[in-house]
């Protein structure tokens, strides 16, 4: 699973395990669970939808209104309990607590100066074309750059 859909999958699955619901129900659960932080798509419900009944961790079913109907299935359940087994902690807490570090000051400030280092690093890697021989200060700053960011910065 992508990580970014992935989280979204793992939601759907939770949702799923306490009853049926239709996509629009499930994105208004996702909302409420949120707290409100997070507005649920359909651009992003659907393909999920679509990549659960793919791995076969869902079932589709019509109502008698002929609304789809989506229920979790054995191997659901099944990847629900091995989630289970090897994460600590309720996966709503964890999500209120990512929805809230994404839309904090912090955060945005962080994000935008990533684009900006992105940005500066594709110029730097531009001008070496024209000057191969200082690609070593470039990889040397890269390597020392990678180095510090392992650091734990708690």
């Amino acid at each position: 699973m992508k990580r970014r859909r992935g989280f979204i999958q793992l939601a759907v699955l939770h949702l799923l395990g306490e009853r049926s619901m239709h996509g629009y129900q499930i994105m208004k659960e996702l909302e409420e669970r949120s707290d409100g932080m997070y507005k649920a798509s359909a651009g992003t419900v659907y393909p999920a939808l679509q990549e659960l009944l793919d791995k076969g961790l869902i079932d589709l079913s019509m109502d008698e209104l002929e609304k789809k109907t989506y229920s979790i299935n054995s191997k659901g359940q099944q990847r629900l309990a091995e989630y289970a087994e090897t994460e600590k902690g309720d996966i709503w807490a964890e999500w209120r607590e990512r929805l809230i570090w994404r839309n904090s000051k912090e955060f945005i400030e962080l994000e935008e100066t990533v684009k900006e280092w992105e940005h500066e690093l594709r110029n730097a890697m531009k001008k070496l074309r024209k000057h191969p021989e200082n690609t070593s200060e470039l990889i040397q700053l890269l390597t020392e750059t990678k180095d510090i960011l392992k650091r734990d910065f708690r």
